[in-house]
């Protein structure tokens, strides 16, 4: 395999000197839920400082089937989380993902759902909090295949940028190829509100204390009925502690 540049848009924002030092990479997992049947994972990428750490799933769900999956990110120098998923009738995935940066880490997090088969629904939900020169990426296309009518997709990325030299990206795509779907994406990159920070502190809330809530209250629900909920809150709240 030849190893992406820039110019191919699922590694546009990506490290490309660190992915060479793994290319090529491993195969991916794969990860198949049986018709009917409904499973859950997750994933929390907390590579070394200064490490590289790239995952990729291929995810089947047959009919009917059902897939919850919570990744974080918040590890190593470069780290991204690559997701193809194909949903056939009737089946349902969830994701729900953080991205927490700081210093001048790259992280991603690049997903390809393909909606095959009438019925499908997905459900993409992806917070981040990138502090100093950190970078944090959402790339997240939404494929509706001819026939597949009645596919109902949502992808919503909001990010909190806590300094000026901070970067997010973030790019929901759709390409649909069927016209009876409901269909949603939307993006919002921001800051910390200036009158709510004000008003903890105004309550004797410390700056830093005041800045740790909002941003709890920010990534708050994301987790909510995970497969490992208490982990990964925990993980995110010890991180969170880290960029404020």
């Amino acid at each position: 395999m030849t190893l992406p540049t820039r110019r191919d848009e699922a590694w546009r924002y990506a490290d490309i000197d660190a992915v060479a030092r793994l290319w090529p990479l491993a195969a991916p997992t794969r990860i198949n839920v049986a018709a009917g049947d409904a499973a859950a994972r997750h994933l929390i990428v907390d590579a070394a400082q200064g490490a590289t750490e790239i995952r990729q799933f291929a995810i089947n769900l047959d009919k009917g089937a059902k897939f919850d999956f919570h990744v974080l990110a918040l590890g190593g120098a470069y780290g991204r989380i690559e997701l193809d998923v194909i949903l056939h009738e009737g089946a349902d995935f969830n994701l729900g993902g953080v991205i927490l940066g700081n210093d001048d880490q790259i992280l991603e997090i690049v997903t390809t759902v393909n909606h095959v088969e009438p019925g499908a629904t997905s459900n993409q939900t992806i917070r981040a909090v990138m502090a100093d020169k950190a970078t944090g990426t959402y790339l997240g296309k939404v494929a509706v295949a001819r026939g597949a009518q009645h596919t109902d997709s949502v992808q919503s990325f909001k990010a909190m940028l806590l300094g000026r030299a901070a970067t997010a990206n973030a790019k929901p795509e759709l390409e649909i190829y069927a016209d009876d779907v409901k269909c949603a994406h939307g993006a919002a990159i921001g800051e910390l509100d200036a009158m709510g920070l004000f008003y903890l502190e105004s309550r004797g809330l410390t700056p830093a204390d005041a800045k740790r809530l909002m941003l709890q209250a920010f990534v708050a629900g994301v987790f909510d009925g995970a497969e490992a909920e208490e982990a990964l809150q925990a993980a995110a709240l010890a991180k969170l502690g880290e960029l404020v």
